[in-house]
């Protein structure tokens, strides 16, 4: 009754191949964008802002990257805290040291060092993999936050070791800095969580996603086949280090504004962004979105519910979030390995198929 495929033929290859071929996702999406950017910026506050809708934002990008390469192309990394480390400081030198520039280069720039860094630590990942890489994986976490901490030229040689957000504008705008109105924040982060998402749902369906994952699969029977697991892992190292660069620049410049990095990139963040695409489901760009969406909110939810309104005690609140996030991966990995994403997909199986039984 509510999802129907009744109708919706094809006559071209290039209509089947379409990024959203079914016409009422594509309808819904187009109705999600609107919202989002042409209702939500005109009734944001800071609040909503600062506690939902950039820690959204920038943790689906981060999350978009790990999925690619662990869902996606099957290579376990721990190091996404570090990479996301990589992005802020190389947005830190580019705005101190090119101030002219717009922040968007500054982003994009930022992503494209994380990358070239990415690959570099992804090298292993042509001789190990499984259990071995996720621990070469986490050496880089803990390598990339000692160097942050212990080159004072990556912070400019500030007494503290914290990096400052510089005030920047965008076409007039202000969008870093604590003068910055929420709106624009938003809009800054949105712009490149849509462009990000498009973009990974095209690898992700084309030729490059097919051989990440050829490579997941059973990497010797795709190497045989043809596949190049050199291009193809460090291809996938690359686009998912890309995408986290972004989300630790943004995360630092737009949403934090102040960064130390043992405090805000530590192995807690890599975790973070691993449990996401857990509990979202893996080899999904809607699970990355479903999985950031629900660790975002489970805080604020359960702040309201458990402080606000039955009086808890804040500590008690912070460890009982902790409870539900491990019980909820342990019932994922058992129960459903593929997340929100899969229960989505049954859901409109069933919608498709109502008020008739399986």
């Amino acid at each position: 009754m509510f999802y129907r495929e009744a109708g919706d033929f094809k006559t071209s290859y290039t209509d089947d191949s379409q990024t959203f071929p079914i016409k009422f996702d594509r309808y819904r999406y187009y109705v999600v964008l609107a919202v989002a950017f042409g209702i939500i910026p005109f009734v944001i506050n800071d609040y909503w802002a600062n506690a939902l809708l950039l820690p959204f934002l920038i943790y689906a990008i981060a999350a978009i990257g790990l999925n690619i390469l662990v869902g996606y192309c099957g290579q376990v990394s721990l190091g996404t805290g570090g990479f996301m480390a990589v992005g802020a400081y190389a947005c830190y030198k580019l705005m101190t040291s090119f101030p002219d520039v717009s922040m968007f280069i500054h982003v994009i720039l930022a992503g494209g060092i994380t990358a070239i860094v990415g690959v570099l630590f992804g090298l292993p990942s042509l001789r190990i993999k499984g259990f071995y890489l996720a621990v070469a994986t986490l050496a880089a976490q803990f390598f990339l936050v000692w160097l942050f901490n212990r080159v004072p030229w990556f912070y400019n040689y500030s007494a503290s070791g914290q990096i400052n957000a510089p005030e920047r504008d965008v076409f007039g705008i202000i969008i870093t800095g604590p003068n910055a109105p929420a709106w624009a924040t938003y809009l800054f982060c949105l712009i490149f969580l849509a462009v990000s998402a498009l973009i990974a749902r095209n690898l992700t369906r084309g030729t490059t996603g097919r051989t990440w994952m050829a490579i997941r699969d059973m990497d010797i029977a795709a190497e045989i086949i043809g596949v190049n697991p050199l291009k193809a892992k460090m291809s996938a190292f690359a686009v998912s280090s890309f995408f986290i660069g972004i989300a630790g620049a943004l995360f630092f410049a737009v949403y934090l504004g102040a960064v130390e990095v043992g405090e805000v990139f530590g192995i807690q963040k890599s975790f973070l962004v691993l449990f996401m695409i857990i509990i979202g489901g893996l080899g999904s760009i809607f699970g990355s979105f479903a999985g950031a969406a629900f660790l975002v909110l489970l805080p604020v939810v359960l702040k309201v519910v458990g402080v606000d309104v039955l009086g808890w005690p804040t500590d008690i609140v912070a460890h009982l979030q902790l409870v539900i996030v491990g019980a909820l991966i342990i019932m994922f990995l058992i129960l459903e390995p593929h997340g929100l994403a899969q229960l989505w997909r049954v859901a409109k199986e069933k919608l498709r198929l109502w008020p008739f039984p399986h």
